[in-house]
């Protein structure tokens, strides 16, 4: 279920983040800035709603939508996406979708640290958060 993700989250480790940025076409400069940026996630629900808001130095974000109801995002690297949060088991996924291309957010609980695995065409980063 969605509430065990419900919580204040820390960047803490971050692996292959770069590589998954270059796959993704980010120009230098932003890839950067996002491999220094420790951004803090905040997950909640709103009645039916994942709420997903995202704090850092560089920008911040915030998403919310039902389960399974897609809805437009735009990345912080200015990508215009549909993207759809669903529940796999215990893992919260997201999938980013534009461009016929995929990428895919795969969020799980692990030891009670988040670790979320980003994943596109074949390219795997794994962000670990901590509670806050």
């Amino acid at each position: 279920m969605v509430e065990a993700f419900c919580a204040t989250w820390k960047l803490v480790d971050s692996q292959n983040f770069d590589e998954y940025m270059k796959a993704l076409g980010v120009g230098f400069a932003t890839r950067q800035v996002g491999n220094v940026t420790k951004p803090t996630v905040i997950i909640s629900q709103d009645g039916d709603k994942v709420v997903v808001k995202t704090q850092s130095t560089f920008r911040n974000t915030e998403l919310s939508a039902k389960l399974g109801e897609e809805f437009d995002e735009t990345t912080p690297d200015d990508r215009h996406v549909k993207s759809t949060f669903t529940m796999e088991g215990d893992k919260l996924v997201q999938v980013q979708k534009w461009d016929s291309k995929e990428s895919r957010f795969v969020r799980e609980i692990k030891n009670g640290k988040m670790v979320m695995t980003l994943i596109f065409q074949g390219v795997e980063a794994v962000r670990t958060y901590e509670k806050a």
